[in-house]
């Protein structure tokens, strides 16, 4: 097996296990707090179409999750076109992309009314703090393969 083919694997994993990890502590804050942050984790209520259909919780976290895969294609690719060899550096740039992605999704609670109120500070820290911990983990996975990629660059 190759080894973009071996990255490419290796990537998706760590997309599921970041994803389930961000469900999981949006689902425990959710439930300690009542907040909805989880609900809006696997919120598609602004998704034309998508939006018509009430899925089931698996449904809806499966998309979370193939977003998640998604997102970490995403920054395996940027860490190979860029040669990304530092591995604090590859936690920095995983870590701010999630914040950013994180930051750019939270008004989207505006478009449900099963989320939390977009000026809820509250959520939003949460929210901010889970995509912040999302990043971290996917970038501390990543710089754990760092050593096997350096052999590609």
């Amino acid at each position: 097996m190759s080894l973009a083919k071996k990255g490419f694997k290796i990537t998706v994993i760590y997309g599921v296990i970041s994803g389930l990890f961000l469900a999981a502590l949006l689902k425990l804050v959710e439930l300690t707090t009542r907040l909805k942050v989880y609900t809006l984790l696997l919120n598609v209520d602004y998704i034309p179409f998508v939006n018509t259909v009430a899925f089931p919780e698996l449904i809806e976290l499966g998309f979370h999750l193939i977003v998640s895969i998604a997102l970490a294609v995403s920054l395996y690719l940027l860490i190979i076109y860029r040669k990304i060899q530092n591995e604090k550096q590859l936690i920095l740039i995983c870590t701010a992309v999630c914040f950013i992605i994180g930051a750019a999704l939270f008004p989207t609670t505006a478009f449900s009314d099963r989320t939390p109120d977009s000026t809820s500070m509250p959520s939003f820290a949460y929210w901010i703090a889970g995509h912040i911990l999302y990043g971290y983990l996917l970038g501390v996975l990543f710089a754990r393969q760092i050593n096997q990629w350096k052999v590609r660059f």
